[in-house]
C-alpha cells in the first residue's frame, strides 16, 4: 500500500531511507496500546456524531478483530508499514473498507503516539510497583532473621562501627521505598492525555477530549496542544527514576560481591545464583550482582541519550522524538529483570556466615567510639575522650593488640576514669545494643523498624 502521504510526492522513497525512517521494528511493542487508543477515539467520534453509529460500530469491531488476530499470533506488524499506527490503519481498511479511512479524523500521529507511550509506560510503572514491593519483602525477611547478627559498618570502606545486619539491610528498604515513591510521582505526570491535540494546534473537528481521556483511564488532559505533542519530560523522569533505582541495585550488588570474597568471607553464594569458571574449578562467580552492576551504566546511558535528544529541539513535534521509544523500552526491561534477579538472589542465592561476621567485629577497633563514649559517661568532655582513645589505638597498633587484650592498669595509664566495667561497654554486642537513638542500630530500634515495615508491606 502506498504511503498515506505519497500523493504529495513525485518519486518513491529510497529503500534505505524508507528503512532508516521507519519505527515499526520497535514501536510495534505499542500495538495493544494503539488499538485501545483507536477504540477510544472511535467511540468519541461516535459520541460527538462525527461518525454514524454504524460506522463507529464497524470501526470498533474491526479494531477488536485486529487485537484478537494479534494475540493469537495471526498478525505481525512489519515493513513496509513505517510505524505501528499506519500499520493498524492499513489493516483496518483491508478488513472493513472505506469506513476504516475515517478513523484518523480529528487526530494526528503526533498526539496518537504520545498517548500510546503513556498507556504503555503506565502499565510498566504499575508492574514495577509490584516488583519493588517483592524485593523489599525479600530484604525484610532476611532482616527479620538477622536482627542480632552483627556486621562491621564502614565509612570510606574502612571499619567504622559494628551494626546489626538487619539495620544494614533495612537501609536498602528505605532506598527502594524512595524509588517506589518516585515512580508514583512519575506516573501522575504520565497519566495526562494528549489525545485531541492533533498535530500541534488542535482540530476544528467536533471532538470530546475529556471523554477519550476518561475512556483510557487518564486523570486529565493537556491544556496546551503544543505542549501535549512536544512533551517528553515524562520519558526523562521515568528513566531518571530508573537510574536512581539502578544505583541502589548496583550499591547492594557491590556489597554482595565484596561480602562473598575470601577477603571478606561474610557470606556465600548458593549454587542457585552463581556460576563456575571454565578454567579454575574452585571458582564460584557472583554473576548476578556483577551483571546488575554492569547494566546500571546501560540505564545511565539511556538517560543521557534522552536528555541530549530533547535539548534545543524547537516546538512542536520533531522526528527526533522517534528516538524516545527504544531507551524507554530497554530501560523498563532492564530494571524489571534486574529487580527480579536481585529478589531471587536475596531469597535463594546468599547465605551469611554468622561466625565470620561475629569474629570480624570482635577483632578490630570499631568499638573505639564507644570507648570514648565510656569516658564521656565519666564526665570527660568528648573531644578530650577522643584524644585519649586515639592514643590508646596508637599504643595497641604498636603492640599489635586490641582493646580487649589490654589490662585495666594499662587503660588507667591513659586516663584515671577507666574502670573494669569498660570491657562490658565495648563488647561488640553491647555496643550495638546500646545505640538506641531514633533510627539507630540498637536492637530495640531495629525490632521496631522491622515491625513498621511488616505493616507497610503487609507482610
Amino acid at each position: 500500500m502506498a504511503k498515506v502521504w505519497s500523493k504529495r510526492f513525485e518519486n518513491t522513497l529510497n529503500p534505505f531511507i524508507e528503512k532508516f525512517n521507519a519505527s515499526i521494528s520497535f514501536d510495534k511493542k505499542l500495538i495493544l496500546e494503539d488499538l485501545d487508543c483507536s477504540i477510544a477515539h472511535a467511540k468519541m467520534l461516535g459520541k460527538t456524531q462525527v461518525l454514524s453509529s454504524s460506522e463507529t460500530l464497524k470501526i470498533i469491531n474491526g479494531l477488536e478483530k485486529i487485537k484478537v488476530e494479534y494475540l493469537e499470533g495471526n498478525f505481525s506488524p512489519s515493513l513496509p508499514s513505517e510505524d505501528i499506527h499506519y500499520c493498524i490503519e492499513e489493516k483496518l481498511i483491508s478488513l472493513i473498507g472505506e469506513t476504516g479511512k475515517k478513523l484518523h479524523t480529528g487526530r494526528s500521529r503526533n498526539d496518537q503516539v504520545g498517548t500510546d507511550i503513556r498507556l504503555w509506560l503506565r502499565k510498566e510503572i504499575d508492574n514495577l510497583e509490584i516488583l519493588i514491593n517483592d524485593l523489599q519483602k525479600s530484604l525484610l525477611h532476611l532482616a527479620e532473621t538477622n536482627i542480632y547478627t552483627l556486621i562491621p559498618g564502614y565509612t570510606h570502606l574502612q571499619r567504622a562501627q559494628p551494626l546489626s545486619l538487619a539495620h544494614h539491610l533495612l537501609a536498602y528498604l528505605e532506598m527502594f521505598q524512595r524509588d517506589r515513591d518516585r515512580f508514583k510521582e512519575v506516573r501522575s505526570r504520565v497519566n495526562i492525555c494528549p489525545l485531541g491535540a492533533a498535530a500541534l494546534a488542535g482540530t476544528k473537528i467536533k471532538i470530546d477530549r475529556n471523554f477519550t481521556a476518561s475512556e483510557l483511564g487518564f486523570d486529565k488532559i493537556y491544556k496546551n496542544s503544543i505542549d501535549a505533542v512536544s512533551d517528553r519530560d515524562f520519558c526523562i523522569e521515568f528513566i531518571s527514576a530508573s537510574a536512581l533505582l539502578m544505583s541502589h541495585l548496583s550499591k547492594i550488588s557491590e556489597e554482595i560481591i565484596l561480602w562473598v570474597t575470601d577477603e571478606f568471607s561474610f557470606a556465600k553464594l548458593t549454587d542457585k545464583c552463581a556460576t563456575g569458571s571454565s578454567l579454575m574449578p574452585q571458582k564460584k562467580n557472583p554473576d548476578v550482582p556483577e551483571l546488575i552492576r554492569g547494566k546500571t551504566g546501560r540505564v545511565y546511558g539511556h538517560l543521557q541519550a534522552l536528555l541530549t535528544m530533547v535539548k534545543g529541539v524547537p516546538l512542536a513535534y520533531n522526528k527526533d522524538f522517534q528516538e524516545d521509544k527504544e531507551p524507554i523500552f530497554d530501560t523498563a526491561e532492564t530494571i524489571s529483570s534486574c529487580i527480579k534477579a536481585m529478589t531471587i538472589l536475596i531469597n535463594e542465592g546468599i547465605e551469611f556466615d554468622i561466625d565470620n561476621l561475629s569474629d570480624s567485629v570482635k577483632n578490630d577497633f570499631s568499638n573505639a567510639t564507644d570507648l570514648a563514649d565510656y569516658l564521656v559517661g565519666k564526665n570527660v568532655p568528648f573531644r578530650s575522650a577522643y584524644q585519649v582513645v586515639g592514643e590508646i589505638v596508637k599504643y595497641c597498633l604498636e603492640k599489635k593488640m586490641l582493646f580487649k587484650n589490654l589490662r585495666i592498669d594499662e587503660f588507667k595509664k591513659f586516663h584515671h576514669a577507666f574502670d573494669e566495667d569498660l570491657f562490658e561497654d565495648i563488647e561488640p554486642f553491647n555496643v550495638v545494643k546500646a545505640r538506641n537513638s531514633e533510627g539507630g542500630t540498637g536492637f530495640t530500634q531495629v525490632e521496631k523498624e522491622v515491625k513498621n515495615w511488616q505493616k507497610r508491606l503487609l507482610v
